[in-house]
């Protein structure tokens, strides 16, 4: 008889995802050139779908160590005010001094978490989430608040990752790293990096969050590097999920599944480099 999962408690997992990111933001932010070069395509095809304009008011939820606020910063222009917003404080200040580096004042960060936003009503023309919709508990619930503080006519712009067989990146370190430690997938209905990407599903939280007409884009995000090892080095390092996954086993036996991970990998490399296979959701609607 198969075990009994234990039932799923969305206040714990919070905790347990603002501690990651409080661990591991500051890697986040380090390899933010490899990861710019990953994501940074998709995520000026998200501004666009979210028509942001200079001196429009921006919300970015889910906003890590400043990406997409920054460029969105840059796009509503000094007359413009973007507001950053994490459940983490430590990733927040990470933002924080990036928005500072880049003499971005109209960039404010801020505490809060994505499914219970502290703001008033239509103070908003556009809400931002890049790769922090599918680890909500409840993904409708956060929609539904972001289109309580949009402005009459405003847009909502997500960037989610699609499904696991497009997403080599990240499914074989995933299928490797639950067959060591024994660890179920998510179950339907459970946060995790794949949970929205199924054909229609993304579509319904929208439409069940108020939405009438969502547009939603297949957009291919290859994770390339000058070999396996060095995708790995960046995985190991800026993807907190990972590491939370195996945070049970000793520390030799993570440096022997990093290992077998590198290896498994190595059928992505060719003359030109490394280059595994990856998909992302775009989806954007108006209020």
């Amino acid at each position: 008889m198969a075990e009994q999962q234990p039932p799923f408690d969305a206040e714990q997992y919070k905790r347990a995802q603002r501690a990651q990111w409080n661990k591991d933001g500051a890697a986040w932010r380090r390899w933010n050139p490899v990861l710019d070069a990953w994501y940074g395509e998709a995520t000026e095809r998200m501004l666009d779908l979210a028509r942001i304009q200079p001196g429009q008011r921006i919300l970015d939820v889910a906003a890590g160590a400043g990406e997409p606020a920054v460029s969105a910063a840059r796009r509503v222009g000094a007359s413009g005010h973007v507001l950053a917003t994490d459940i983490s404080e430590g990733i927040m200040a990470l933002a924080r001094e990036v928005a500072l580096e880049h003499g971005l004042s109209q960039l404010e960060t801020r505490v809060m978490d994505g499914e219970k936003l502290a703001l008033p009503d239509e103070g908003f023309d556009a809400v931002l989430c890049r790769l922090g919709l599918m680890y909500m508990p409840q993904p409708m619930i956060a929609l539904r608040e972001w289109r309580r503080v949009l402005r009459p006519g405003g847009r909502v712009a997500v960037m989610v990752f699609s499904t696991p067989e497009r997403n080599d990146w990240g499914a074989v370190p995933a299928v490797i790293i639950r067959r060591h430690t024994g660890l179920a997938a998510p179950a339907a209905g459970q946060p995790g990096p794949f949970s929205l990407g199924a054909a229609g599903v993304l579509e319904d939280v929208f439409r069940q969050a108020g939405f009438a007409d969502p547009d939603v884009y297949a957009v291919p995000v290859p994770h390339r590097a000058a070999c396996a090892a060095d995708f790995v080095r960046v995985a190991r390092e800026a993807f907190g999920g990972f590491n939370a996954m195996m945070a049970q086993l000793p520390a030799p036996e993570q440096a022997t599944l990093w290992d077998e991970i590198a290896s498994s990998l190595r059928c992505f490399e060719s003359a030109s480099g490394f280059e595994a296979p990856g998909e992302c959701l775009l989806a954007a609607a108006s209020k």
